[in-house]
C-alpha cells in the first residue's frame, strides 16, 4: 500500500542537542558496556563553547534484553515518575540520567526484582514502546531546566525493527559500531554499517572490544580472540574510522556487574589488580570520547 502524505520526516528528540547511537551487528560483544562507559567519558569532557561539563544521558533501546539498569546499578529502582504532561522522568545514578525498558517491567518474587521479567511482544508493540522511549522522556535537568548535550542510545544487536525505527524517525548525529576480533562478529559489523547507511545515519567510527589481554606478569599483549588485522582491514574497506581498541580487563566486567562503570572506578585496589591493561583501557576510552565529541560538534568547534 502506498503511504499517504509521503515518507515519514525525521525529527529531533526533545531537549536533546546531539544523538549518538552505539550499535553492534552481533550480541555479546560488550556493546552496552562500551555505551555506558563512553557516556561517562563524554560527561567528563567540557563543552568547547561554554566550558561546562557536557550533560549526557543514556537511553536503553534494547527492549527484550535491557542491560543499562544493571550496568548503572539501577536494576531494583522504582518505576519512573511522570511529569504533569505524562512524560517519563529519567532515573539518575552517578550523575547521569537514564531511561530503559528495564525500569518499566513489573517486579516479581520475594526480592521484588525484575531479573526474571520478560517482554513477550510482537513488532507493533515493540515499535510503540521504542517511540515512547524516544519522544516521551523529559531529559531536562530539574534544577536548571537544561536539556542534554548528548544522548547516548544503547541499541539492540542486529538490524531489526528497533534500529530501523530509529534511523527512519530520528535525526541521529552519529553511530559507534562495536565489534570483537572474530570473523563472525565482523560479518555482522558490515551488515550493520550497510543498514545505517541505507537510512542515512552517519557512522562516527568503530571500536574493537576485547582486542587483547595484557598479562600482569609479562606486560605483553595476548590476542586471545585473534589478530585485530581483519577488523582494521574491514574498517578501512568500509571507509570507517577506528576510534580505539580496548583490551580485555577484569575490572570492566566486575564493575558492570556491580553497577559502577569502569570509567569512574579509580580505587587503588582496582588499579593494582588490572595493572597496565586498566590504564590502557581508560586512556583508549577517553581518546575515543574525544574523537566522538569532535565529530558531533565539528560545526561549532
Amino acid at each position: 500500500m502506498p503511504r499517504r502524505g509521503g515518507p515519514v520526516q525525521k525529527r529531533s528528540i526533545p531537549n536533546v542537542q546531539k544523538v549518538l547511537a552505539v550499535a553492534s551487528g552481533k550480541g555479546g560483544v560488550g556493546k552496552s558496556t562500551v555505551a555506558v562507559n563512553l557516556a561517562f567519558s563524554l560527561a567528563l569532557k567540557q563543552h568547547g563553547q561554554s566550558n561546562q561539563r557536557l550533560r549526557v544521558g543514556i537511553l536503553d533501546l534494547d527492549i527484550f534484553g535491557p542491560s543499562v539498569p544493571t550496568l548503572m546499578g539501577l536494576q531494583n529502582s522504582d518505576e519512573p515518575e511522570l511529569t504533569s504532561g505524562g512524560a517519563l522522568l529519567p532515573i539518575v545514578n552517578h550523575g547521569l540520567p537514564t531511561m530503559s525498558m528495564g525500569y518499566l517491567l513489573p517486579k516479581s518474587g520475594d526480592d521484588a526484582s525484575r531479573a526474571d521479567a520478560a517482554v513477550v511482544w510482537r513488532g507493533l508493540m515493540v515499535q510503540k514502546a521504542v517511540q515512547q522511549l524516544l519522544f516521551d522522556v523529559d531529559w531536562r535537568d530539574a534544577a536548571q531546566n537544561h536539556g542534554l548535550d548528548i544522548l547516548v542510545i544503547d541499541m539492540p544487536p542486529g538490524t531489526g525493527d528497533v534500529p530501523l525505527t530509529l534511523g527512519q524517525l530520528v535525526n541521529v548525529d552519529g553511530t559507534v559500531i562495536v565489534s570483537t576480533p572474530q570473523d563472525v562478529a565482523l560479518a555482522d559489523v558490515r551488515r550493520g554499517i550497510s543498514m545505517f547507511r541505507k537510512v542515512s545515519v552517519p557512522i562516527t567510527g568503530t571500536m574493537l572490544n576485547q582486542a587483547y589481554f595484557v598479562c600482569s606478569s609479562c606486560s605483553a599483549p595476548h590476542q586471545l580472540f585473534g589478530s585485530p588485522d581483519a577488523f582494521r582491514m574491514t574498517a578501512h574497506k568500509l571507509g570507517v574510522d577506528v576510534l580505539g581498541e580496548l583490551p580485555l580487563v577484569k575490572g570492566v566486567s566486575s564493575g558492570g556487574d556491580n553497577g559502577i562503570p569502569y570509567a569512574l572506578s579509580c580505587s587503588e585496589r582496582q588499579t593494582k589488580e588490572d595493572g597496565a591493561g586498566g590504564a590502557v583501557w581508560r586512556n583508549v576510552m577517553a581518546d575515543a570520547a574525544a574523537k566522538v565529541y569532535d565529530a558531533l560538534f565539528k560545526d561549532t568547534l
